[in-house]
């Protein structure tokens, strides 16, 4: 199984965002999904001041440079190298150089886009308690963890019958 990494691709300046959008467009319409994932220009505010006011730009950080985040296999590869407006990957010879997971983070951070890993530290049929909102103080069953939107099911006894609620990890604490 390919690995999934974030390359950069130098790109003729200025056409940093149009590189971003034929890119886009190309994944789609060659059927690339599951193998190019995401593409970023890296951006971020500055702050200038113009005739007394202030005013926020968005400013490219690495002009030049785009970051694609794909599974390098030969299909991905030529498909973002002959994206118009594309120069080449970043890298030693003809093999590009994956960017490290710390840089990764740091730009994603920069950008206020980084990935916040959630622990999920509960487990299908685990009894709960709800701590907040309208079930405060009702006991239930976890029945599905949806990791993804940081939500459980949680069935909770309701006049006399079991009622599936959706809850988020932050509502519920674990009953010993």
């Amino acid at each position: 199984m390919e690995m999934k990494n974030w390359y950069v691709i130098h790109t003729y300046s200025g056409y940093e965002n149009k590189v971003k959008t034929n890119l886009e467009k190309r994944v789609e319409s060659m059927n690339m999904e599951d193998k190019i994932f995401r593409v970023l220009v890296p951006m971020e505010d500055e702050i200038e001041y113009k005739n007394g006011k202030k005013k926020v730009a968005k400013r490219k950080v690495f002009p030049g440079y785009v970051l694609v985040e794909m599974n390098m296999t030969d299909d991905s590869w030529y498909v973002v190298r002959n994206t118009p407006g594309v120069t080449g990957f970043v890298g030693t010879g003809a093999k590009p150089i994956p960017l490290l997971e710390s840089e990764v983070v740091a730009i994603l951070r920069q950008m206020g886009l980084e990935e916040k890993r959630t622990v999920v530290d509960f487990s299908v049929n685990q009894s709960v308690r709800v701590i907040t909102g309208p079930f405060k103080d009702f006991i239930g069953v976890v029945r599905q963890i949806m990791e993804d939107k940081g939500k459980l099911r949680v069935n909770v006894s309701m006049f006399g019958r079991e009622t599936p609620i959706e809850l988020e990890f932050a509502q519920v604490e674990k009953l010993d």
